[in-house]
């Protein structure tokens, strides 16, 4: 039982790593980053399901077919994810027509390269949940408590062995 349990607290230590150094890595504003980000609708359904988290990086040119996110990203507006549709160039600048997989119609605003967040590489579904809710106090504060309280924890029951230890000793 104790061996299941370390395999569990090491593998949820291992995720928790991996998402905070993609997060803390998406954060940086370098050109070319990688950006880790929350598709919020189901207009990509099956393809990327509501709640699934998108790994985007800017690539050097676009295709038909490719999965993209653009628009602005602030805290009041969010970015759409959309697969391009359909391709035009003018006066040799490429304009883009993007359309959702659940959508019935291509979107109507013309998307150009400048707009564009980056293709997506990779995307997991239904994370997005547990994101947005460690965005929030009680979610930042519980992500930050219980792998805490684990810690000292197995620490505490440590610390009492060694004790339990020194006094069969020292009789």
């Amino acid at each position: 039982m104790a061996k299941i349990f370390k395999i569990i607290y090491y593998l949820v230590i291992a995720v928790l790593v991996t998402i905070a150094l993609l997060f803390i890595v998406s954060a940086f504003p370098i050109t070319g980053n990688i950006k880790v980000l929350t598709v919020l609708s189901g207009s990509m359904e099956p393809a990327i399901h509501t709640g699934s988290i998108v790994v985007v990086k800017p690539v050097s040119t676009y295709k038909i077919g490719d999965i993209i996110t653009f628009g602005p990203n602030t805290k009041t507006q969010i970015p759409t994810t959309h697969r391009i549709y359909d391709m035009k160039v003018i006066e040799g600048k490429p304009q883009y027509i993007t359309k959702g997989d659940a959508n019935n119609a291509p979107d109507q605003k013309v998307v150009l390269k400048k707009e564009i967040l980056g293709k997506v590489l990779l995307d997991i579904p239904y994370l997005g949940y547990a994101v947005d809710f460690i965005k929030k106090p009680l979610g930042f504060a519980l992500i930050i408590l219980i792998p805490a309280g684990i810690i000292i924890s197995d620490e505490i029951k440590k610390i009492f062995k060694e004790i339990k230890k020194n006094k069969i000793e020292n009789q």
